[in-house]
């Protein structure tokens, strides 16, 4: 199965697309709805298959229809019983028994805790003993902050804790809410220096910069946003820019770029090797969580398009990557995150480039065909799950994310080299973090000008309602943009706006002035 993006374009080999959705499907499902969704997600993958293969060649349809139906039948099958098989295993867990009861359990956090606030912290775990009998099963924990300042993922806890059922379905065993004062044990020699280089950068960035820059520098570079303001946070989601805070395939697209950039030094095959080393350095260094081994994965498959300038191979790549994931990491089926990251990296190896090719055209500049395009594929794929998961639809998300691009390359390239100096010499690491600073108050200030915009940030109906609703209307705004009185009534919005959002800054700044 191909398809074809534009003229002049090679054709797209979706041909393990339907394998990837369905194991997608079927183990989603399987987690939510236990069999009896997975038997209906599975069904209705054949059905669709069946569906779909009466487009093909008709003198080749029958035979390629039953072929994609047995195979996808297959896959989902497998993918069925596999899940099946845990979720039943997460019945019988011995945890399962001692729910509403006190136990003492050891977990090892892998991730490093996040404050909640009112001296509350939260971080995801995997249990290790339960009342002195080893076991194991993802659990959710939340403690005291002032308990667990110096815990760190990968740092053995013990403490007494109150065991609950899961809040959510996703493969967790159990809630924790630790009673009483934790044990902490020591990590292994690789999480202490992991730990070690988190902190070290941390400090060679409060150094250096001032305060809210040396706290969003950690959050961009390692992920780390425990130091980064709640009206930071609040600016940076208003404006569509909340994922430039998290760990995604962009970090790693960034990072093991500027490495193979080094190819024409040291030849081709020693600089993938490098980069293949400071990927796996950066993902240990961030934290090897299933959000980050997602990112590290999505990279590398955006990294490898860019690098063959081939789609034609990125996304069988993708599909393969998620039929792993679904094997490795079932529980991410049922992440949002792992939906956005999918979806975004989809929309940048097939949809960016042909409507980059149609700007250049047009006469547009490369670059800013190129920019423009994956700014508007990324929002255009991911609003409808930001929407169903947050209710929240950002208006200028598009346009912040315009204004911010040309500064997130150098900060992540300056910032993750600072990074690797600062366990070595601090004093250089500290000198490589004062070149981010123009930028950083630069990305500061778009979302502090984004998130005054009036109406950047639009409530919609949380759920399954916002995802249709933002869908269908990014449906319709891209099939009606080729009549030209669309294109020039969303100019003339945009230029009311921008004129608005001055008008009001100068008036504040008269009111502060008078």
């Amino acid at each position: 199965m191909t398809a074809v993006g534009d003229a002049g374009a090679a054709p797209i080999d979706l041909r393990l697309v339907p394998a990837a959705a369905t194991a997608w499907a079927v183990t989603a499902a399987g987690i939510l709805w236990h069999t009896v969704g997975s038997v209906v997600a599975a069904v209705a993958a054949a059905a669709l298959t069946a569906a779909a293969g009466r487009f093909g060649d008709a003198r080749r349809a029958d035979r390629n229809t039953r072929a994609g139906v047995l195979a996808v039948a297959a896959v989902a099958t497998a993918f069925a019983i596999a899940i099946g098989l845990q979720v039943a295993e997460l019945r019988q867990h011995p945890v399962a028994q001692r729910y509403g009861t006190l136990a003492a359990v050891v977990v090892t956090p892998t991730e490093t805790p996040r404050a909640l606030g009112g001296n509350r912290t939260m971080f995801r775990a995997s249990l290790l003993y339960l009342d002195g009998r080893e076991t194991s099963g993802r659990v959710l924990v939340f403690a005291s902050t002032n308990d667990l300042t110096e815990l760190t993922a990968g740092t053995p806890v013990r403490f007494r804790a109150r065991i609950g059922r899961p809040t959510r379905r996703d493969l967790s065993v159990a809630v924790l809410s630790a009673v009483g004062d934790p044990t902490l044990g020591e990590a292994a020699a690789i999480h202490r220096a992991a730990a070690g280089v988190r902190a070290d950068f941390a400090d060679a960035a409060r150094r250096a910069l001032p305060v809210d820059q040396a706290a969003m520098l950690p959050a961009l570079v390692l992920g780390d946003t425990s130091a980064v303001p709640r009206l930071t946070t609040d600016e940076f989601r208003a404006s569509g820019l909340t994922h430039l805070t998290a760990v995604s395939g962009a970090n790693v697209t960034i990072v093991c770029g500027a490495v193979l950039l080094s190819a024409g030094l040291i030849g081709p095959r020693v600089a993938v090797g490098i980069a293949a080393v400071a990927l796996l350095a950066f993902v240990v260094v961030v934290q090897p969580t299933a959000s980050v081994l997602r990112a590290a994965v999505m990279g590398a498959i955006t990294l490898l398009a860019v690098l063959s300038h081939r789609r034609r191979q990125a996304i069988p790549a993708l599909s393969a990557s998620v039929l792993a994931l679904m094997i490795a990491t079932p529980e991410l089926a049922v992440d949002v995150g792992f939906a956005l990251s999918v979806s975004a990296t989809a929309a940048l190896v097939v949809i960016a480039p042909v409507w980059s090719r149609r700007l250049v055209a047009r006469g547009w500049p490369k670059p800013l065909a190129d920019a423009v395009s994956v700014a508007v594929a990324a929002q255009l794929v991911t609003a409808p799950l930001v929407a169903g998961m947050a209710g929240t639809f950002s208006v200028v998300a598009v346009a912040a994310n315009l204004a911010a691009a040309p500064v997130i390359p150098p900060i992540t390239i300056v910032g993750t080299a600072a990074a690797a100096l600062s366990p070595l010499w601090p004093a250089g690491a500290g000198l490589l973090i004062r070149f981010t600073g123009p930028e950083l108050w630069w990305l500061l200030g778009v979302a502090r000008w984004a998130a005054g915009v009036p109406g950047a940030s639009l409530t919609v109906p949380s759920g399954p309602a916002g995802v249709v609703l933002i869908a269908l209307s990014g449906a319709a705004l891209v099939g009606a943009w080729r009549w030209r009185w669309v294109r020039r009534a969303a100019f003339g919005a945009t230029i009311c706006l921008l004129a608005w959002t001055v008008s009001g800054l100068s008036a504040g700044r008269d009111t502060i002035g008078g």
